[in-house]
């Protein structure tokens, strides 16, 4: 191979490693912000405290709990104040379910920063320098009953860690209370899922919720989340390798980031007196 070849295959390499990450317009993630932002902080009544933590520069996987259903919060209360902190010139990437990008939105969302979840993808955007925003729970967690609201579930997945180890980048757990109140939770309905072959499309769950103004719901039609008050916390990065060693034991680091979260997520659930009105 001569070296112009070698030049060549380089180029390729990285131009399909960067296939995903371009997408991401400032731009629009700048516009949508700014006219987003208002409503949610208003609506929701939205804090994210503890952003100083985040480290000021380089790649970061940010681990956070996920809630509320299929119109999840989440990413609109915490990009926000991200971008507040930290500018445009520094991407935040949330990584989502394939099925996301079906409809007529998914151009957009590309665009706003939201990338398939695959661990490939979070290793570019990790390598890029980025900061990926990933929920291990998905919809699994999302969906979690009423009365475990209050409890990180990642449904035994561990490949986040496996990701922050191999980009070589912190972890920085986050979790977040409030948007489970915005419905009443029944059942996530994985049994039913696994039982009728929804699995075979990548559906573990067939939920059951109570809300406005629908009232019942199986998945469909989604209900309007009530305004519970929101309240997202970042804490401090965790260094694997530094407390793990060069050779760490994927579950065992997993076990931590949940301990770790679920301790500040049970003071997070201390401090609210009343549900929705935090």
């Amino acid at each position: 191979m001569t070296f112009f070849e070698s030049e060549s295959s380089i180029s390729e390499t990285m131009a399909e490693e960067q296939a995903e990450t371009a997408k991401w317009d400032p731009a629009l993630a700048r516009q949508i912000t700014a006219r987003v932002a208002p409503l949610i902080k208003r609506y929701f009544r939205a804090e994210v405290r503890g952003l100083e933590a985040m480290p000021a520069t380089g790649g970061a996987l940010v681990v956070s709990n996920h809630s509320g259903g299929m119109l999840t919060p989440d990413v609109l209360v915490f990009a926000p104040e991200f971008y507040k902190r930290f500018g445009f010139a520094r991407p935040l990437y949330t990584l989502a379910h394939y099925g996301v990008f079906l409809g007529p939105l998914g151009d957009v969302l590309r665009r706003a920063g939201v990338i398939e979840a695959s661990r490939e993808n979070a290793a570019k955007a990790l390598r890029s320098g980025a900061v990926v925003l990933v929920f291990p729970g998905g919809d699994y967690d999302s969906y979690r009953p009423t009365l475990t609201a209050n409890v990180v579930d990642f449904a035994g997945r561990t490949g986040y860690a496996r990701t922050a180890i191999e980009a070589g980048v912190p972890i920085v757990p986050v979790v977040s209370i409030g948007a489970q109140e915005t419905q009443m939770f029944l059942a996530r309905g994985d049994g039913i899922a696994r039982r009728i072959g929804l699995t075979r499309a990548r559906m573990e769950i067939l939920p059951v919720s109570i809300g406005f103004p629908f009232g019942l719901s199986v998945i469909f039609p989604p209900n309007i989340p009530l305004p519970s008050k929101i309240v997202t916390r970042v804490l401090a990065p965790i260094d694997v390798a530094a407390e793990f060693g060069d050779d760490p034991n994927i579950d065992e680091v997993d076990l931590h980031v949940r301990a770790v979260m679920q301790a500040a997520l049970d003071e997070l659930a201390r401090e609210r007196r009343f549900p929705i009105l935090g």
